[in-house]
This record gives structure tokens, C-alpha cells and sequence, in this order.
């Protein structure tokens, strides 16, 4: 495991000790959820909120975008489509990462812009390197960006898109105990973060039966695994920025019946630091990334009570060649352009990397897409 520098581990002993405080003035006990919260968002401190280097070879993972421009590519011919039978509108991104998406979609779109570009992004930081990246690599296009710092008074028409946001929001955690759940945190132990368990309060409990209640049985004893009780409420939200026409949310996770399959007793919750997936969520704070697998029949759910229809749920694979990735891979063969796409290429799609392990989940309010969203729908397994 490599070693965090001298500054790098001062920092995320500043985290230990704010969480530590929390937990001391909570009785001992830190919800997941608010641990979750407190390790990933708190403002200079946070792990998507401080300085430290999240993407690519030299952080802690790699998603789609920094791969390079083959992701952005087949997303803008899905987003030029839309906002061409729109007769124009806007492209919103939520979580823009290190602008990478943001620069290579305004690249692609350059003969076909989109009216404006907006970017949905909590962490000044992030604001701060997606800025200098869209300076670096699409100068002219900077007039139609801007950054929102709350949500649009009036619904836009256009493209809304989520590349890997909704499985770094919080999740509780919880155990079935004697039937029920009990609720799982952060506690401390001779000044060590470490588990700690209650018994659930009332809206875990409530939110727990209904959860068996859809799956059609009961969770067995010792079941331990997550649960979304804020990814409603943000994704409501979050959805009314949307007027008219296509949301797109790209993410690793599964069906409600895949995440909670009787063999996956321990969840989905996991660390990633430096390429490594972790088990300990107590592991460095501040310098981990904490993730779970999106519930995706859950987010459906909450998409069509909000007005929208579910217009496909698909591998990411499955999006991908639908629109495009694999046009002109046959030619230039040896040049080191084509060579580093194709490389791209296998891990958008193989499904041993993220092809089958992210899935898309498209979503239309008042619009029917002319053109298909993806090659197979998996939806009716939503």
C-alpha cells in the first residue's frame, strides 16, 4: 500500500480528529451516512473537497472521461441528437470531475454547440480545476459555460447528465439483528475510528421493510449491507432542473434484487485509495473514497414519481455501441492515436472492466427520443 506523504497524512489525521470530535459530542455514535457525509464533503477537508489528486493514474481511480475523449464522443452524438430534435437547449453536468467530460463534449459538439453549459459542482476545488482544464483545452467555447450555485429558478430543456455521482452520495449502513435491523456507525475505540452498532432509529426501520416488501422476502440474520435514505430527496431535486428532455445517470451498481441477493451478505460498500478497493471505511479519512452500488430500480422509482419516464436501463456497453464507439476502429490501424482509443475502447466495454459493471439509466420528461439510446433494454428487470 503506498504511503501518504508527510502532508497528505496530517491532513486526513485533521479529518480523524473533526470526526472524532462529532462522534465524542453524538454519545459515541456516528451514523454512516453522517460519517460518509463528514469524510467526503466537508468543505476544505473533505475527500472531494480538499486539494488532493482524486482521477486518473496518479489518483485514486479512473472513470470513463479521463480515459480519454472515446467516452465523450458517443455521449455527444447522444446529446447533439437530443438537443437537435430540442431545436437547442442546454447540456447540464452534475459532479464534473476535472472537466475532462465537460472539455472533450464541447470539442465533439463544436460544429453543433449547445446553447449554454452548465456545471452542477459542491467542491470549490473541483469548480476551481474544471475551469482551468476548459481554459486549457476549449478556450473559445468558454462563453457558454458557467457554474451553478443553486438550482435553476425555471426548468431547462435539454440534456442533464450524471457520470458517477449518485454512488458517492451517503448510505446507512445496517445489520439484520433479531429480525430487524440494526443501525451501524463510527465509533471510536482507544481513539481509533471503528464500527459501532444501535438499534435502528424509526426511518431505517421503515425504510428497511419497505425495501422487503418490493424484493418480495425478508433479509436473513446477519445481513449486512446499505441503504440510500437521502438519495430520494437529492435525486427529486436534482430531476427539476430538467424541463425537457433526456437525463442521463452512469454508474456502477445493479437492480434492487442484485444488490441485495441472498449471497451479497456484506453489501457493497467499498474504499478506493491509489487503485486499491479497500474493506476498511475508517481506512486514512479525507484521503479515501467511499462508494456503494447504485440502486437503480430504486432511483427508477423515484424518477417516475417525479414525472419522468423511464426510456432505457442498459449496460453501459450496451449505451456505447449504440451510439457509435465502435465507427472508424478499423482504421489507422498502428498509429499511437488509434492504438490509445482502442485501448479505450476495451475498457468501456469489456465486461470484465466497465462495460457490464456500470449501467445507464436514461430518463426523458416530455420527449421521445428519435434514435436509439442503447443496442438491449434492460429495463424490465427494473
Amino acid at each position: 500500500m503506498p504511503a501518504p506523504d508527510p502532508e497528505a497524512l496530517a491532513h486526513s489525521e485533521r479529518v480523524r480528529a473533526l470526526v472524532s470530535e462529532r462522534i465524542a459530542a453524538c454519545n459515541g455514535f456516528m451514523s454512516f451516512a453522517d460519517y460518509m457525509d463528514a469524510v467526503l464533503y466537508t468543505p476544505g477537508l473533505g475527500y472531494y473537497s480538499s486539494g488532493t489528486r482524486k482521477f486518473g493514474a496518479t489518483g485514486d481511480f479512473v472513470t470513463a472521461p479521463e480515459l480519454g475523449p472515446v467516452f465523450a464522443r458517443c455521449l455527444a452524438r447522444v446529446a447533439g441528437a437530443v438537443l437537435q430534435q430540442l431545436g437547442g437547449g442546454a447540456i447540464i453536468e452534475v459532479g464534473g470531475g476535472s472537466g475532462a467530460l465537460a472539455a472533450d463534449l464541447l470539442l465533439a459538439l463544436r460544429d453543433a454547440p449547445p446553447d449554454r453549459y452548465l456545471l452542477l459542482e459542491v467542491s470549490g476545488e473541483l469548480r476551481e480545476r474544471q475551469r482551468l482544464t476548459l481554459e486549457a483545452r476549449v478556450p473559445d467555447q468558454l462563453h457558454r459555460v458557467s457554474w451553478l450555485d443553486a438550482l435553476p429558478a425555471q426548468p431547462l430543456a435539454g440534456v442533464l447528465i450524471a457520470n458517477e455521482v449518485l454512488d458517492a452520495l451517503p448510505v446507512e449502513r445496517f445489520r439484520i439483528r433479531d429480525g430487524g435491523p440494526s443501525q451501524m456507525g463510527a465509533g471510536l475505540a482507544g481513539g481509533s475510528l471503528r464500527w459501532a452498532e444501535r438499534p435502528a432509529p424509526p426511518a431505517l426501520v421503515a425504510a428497511v421493510a419497505t425495501l422487503e416488501t418490493a424484493l418480495g422476502y425478508s433479509l436473513p440474520e446477519g445481513y449486512t449491507t446499505e441503504i440510500g435514505l437521502r438519495h430520494t430527496a437529492w435525486l427529486r431535486s436534482l430531476l427539476g432542473i430538467l424541463g425537457e428532455g433526456l437525463g442521463l445517470f452512469l454508474d456502477y451498481g445493479g437492480t434492487r434484487r442484485e444488490i441485495y441477493h441472498g449471497d451479497r451478505r456484506d453489501g457493497t460498500l467499498a474504499g478506493y485509495y491509489r487503485h486499491r478497493q479497500l474493506t476498511d471505511p475508517f481506512f486514512l479519512p479525507g484521503l479515501l473514497d467511499l462508494t456503494a452500488w447504485v440502486d437503480f430500480s430504486s432511483a427508477a422509482d423515484c424518477a417516475k414519481l417525479s414525472g419522468f419516464d423511464v426510456a432505457v436501463y442498459a449496460t453501459q456497453a450496451h449505451m456505447l455501441l449504440a451510439s457509435g464507439v465502435l465507427e472508424g476502429t478499423c482504421q489507422g490501424a498502428g498509429d499511437p492515436v488509434h492504438w490509445h482509443e482502442a485501448q479505450q475502447i476495451r475498457r468501456l466495454l469489456l465486461p470484465g472492466e466497465m462495460g457490464e459493471r456500470f449501467k445507464v439509466l436514461a430518463l426523458t420528461r416530455d420527449f421521445v427520443p428519435g434514435f436509439p439510446l442503447a443496442v438491449r433494454d434492460l429495463q424490465a428487470r427494473l
